[in-house]
């Protein structure tokens, strides 16, 4: 018997440095659950729920090459812990959290809606709360047997920063994404101004052994491994936010051209990570594969992002799972993980 429709709320905006990056997400999944029959409503956290006029205004505009400004995102911050127990959200079927980084992504959206009792997308939000911290994600990287590049956590000392990670290194906010506040620094004058511009954006700021390689990736449906991806970019730079959301940057292949074992090794590498985070329903996993031919992983997303140029849809359908099929999976399996909590 087919699957009785649903009744979806989509929750996008945000007020992290990843809102239009959530925008956009949450325009491809309105899109493609409707084109599915289920009924569903667009919700952003700072508006509520859109008429169809703003709901055509704000999902048409595209994502730019910079974050949107602390200023701005600070306008957006009241309405959003009002938003859980309003009408709309109350006799939906599951909410589609199609957001990225800040409350959206760490755990805190995902605590006030187990509170509510209501079924959501993705991660609880103690995994969600991990996988947001660099620093806890690789301890329990290495306590799983997934390596991972070396790191150490500002305040650091200049020598322990050439003993322990050379140059060059990178320089990252511990709990952003998008690349975020990221910086690729290459020699021990450039360090600090490094170290401030990631402060701008969270407190805690991670310095992280540079691996020099291939970028991979692998997205993560329930507890299988789709197809890995490779992003290619000059094997020295960076896949920095402007790459990752403005077409044409970069280019992405699905499936990488890799040697069986690697491509094998990389999707067993995402699920064992996958599985350390004790993430649910879906996630993706980047990785670096280096000159030696080794895997490196340097994060796993919780909430990927759902935009046309994302890598988890790319990964989806070069394993059949065409875009409107994985976001109903996904909303499926929300509702199944609420049921069996």
């Amino acid at each position: 018997m087919q699957d009785a429709k649903l009744k979806v709320a989509v929750l996008f905006g945000g007020t992290s440095e990843e809102r239009e990056v959530s925008i956009a997400s949450g325009a491809q999944v309105i899109k493609a659950l409707r084109s599915l029959g289920h009924e569903v409503l667009a919700v952003e956290t700072s508006r509520g729920l859109l008429s169809a006029d703003e709901e055509s205004r704000l999902l048409s505009h595209r994502v730019d090459e910079a974050p949107p400004t602390s200023d701005a995102l600070a306008v957006l911050r009241s309405g959003e812990a009002s938003l859980i127990h309003a009408a709309p959200l109350a006799d939906v079927d599951v909410i589609f959290l199609a957001l990225h980084g800040g409350t959206g992504e760490d755990g805190t959206v995902q605590a006030m809606l187990n509170m509510a009792g209501l079924a959501y997308t993705g991660s609880g939000h103690l995994a969600s709360a991990v996988a947001m911290d660099k620093d806890l994600s690789k301890r329990l990287f290495v306590a799983a047997g997934v390596a991972t590049p070396r790191w150490l956590m500002a305040p650091y000392r200049p020598d322990e920063v050439a003993r322990e990670l050379g140059y060059p290194l990178v320089v990252k906010p511990n709990r952003q994404g998008s690349t975020v506040g990221l910086s690729v620094v290459g020699s021990p004058d450039a360090l600090e101004p490094a170290v401030r511009h990631a402060a701008r954006f969270d407190k805690e700021v991670m310095l992280e052994q540079f691996v020099a390689g291939r970028e991979l990736t692998v997205g993560v449906l329930g507890d299988e491994a789709l197809t890995v991806g490779e992003i290619l970019i000059d094997p020295e730079a960076v896949f920095d936010y402007a790459d990752k959301y403005q077409p044409g940057a970069v280019r992405e292949v699905f499936p990488a051209d890799l040697p069986h074992a690697i491509a094998q090794a990389a999707q067993e590498a995402a699920l064992r990570a996958h599985r350390a985070l004790k993430l649910e329903g879906y996630s993706r996993a980047d990785f670096r594969l280096d000159r030696e031919g080794r895997l490196w992983c340097l994060e796993v997303n919780s909430l990927p992002g759902m935009t046309a140029t994302s890598l988890l849809p790319q990964s989806a359908a070069a394993s059949g799972i065409a875009f409107p099929a994985l976001c109903e999976q996904i909303c499926r399996a929300g509702i199944e993980r609420f049921r069996n909590k």
